[in-house]
C-alpha cells in the first residue's frame, strides 16, 4: 500500500467516524500537519471521495463537517480489504520464518 493510501485510509475512517472533526483535532490525531491534511482532504474532494461543509446557521463559517460519499465508502471498503490482505500476508510470512 503506498504511503498517500494508507493516509488517504487512515482520514476516511477519521472522518467515518465522526464527520465534525476541525482540522487541528483531525491533523492531531492522525500526526498530519495542517498543511498535509488539508493536501489529502482536497485530493479526497477532488476525486469525489468527501463533500467538505460547513455549519450553515454557525456564525464561525470556519467550522466544517466532512461526508463520506458514495465513493468515499467504496474506496474505504476496497483500502481496508487491502490493508487486511497484506497484514495477513504479513502475517503468515512470520509464521513460515518462525517454523
Amino acid at each position: 500500500m503506498k504511503k498517500d493510501d494508507q493516509d488517504f485510509l487512515d482520514l476516511l475512517i477519521k472522518i467515518d467516524k465522526n464527520p465534525k472533526y476541525s482540522q487541528r483535532k483531525l491533523a492531531g490525531e492522525l500526526g498530519f500537519s495542517l498543511g498535509k491534511l488539508n493536501y489529502c482532504l482536497k485530493a479526497l474532494k477532488d476525486k469525489g471521495l468527501v463533500k467538505i461543509n460547513n455549519f450553515q446557521k454557525n456564525p464561525n463559517k470556519s467550522n466544517y463537517f466532512y461526508i463520506l460519499t458514495p465513493s468515499g465508502i467504496k474506496e474505504k471498503t476496497k483500502l481496508t480489504l487491502n490493508f487486511m490482505k497484506r497484514k495477513m500476508k504479513e502475517y503468515e510470512e512470520l509464521k513460515r520464518n518462525i517454523k
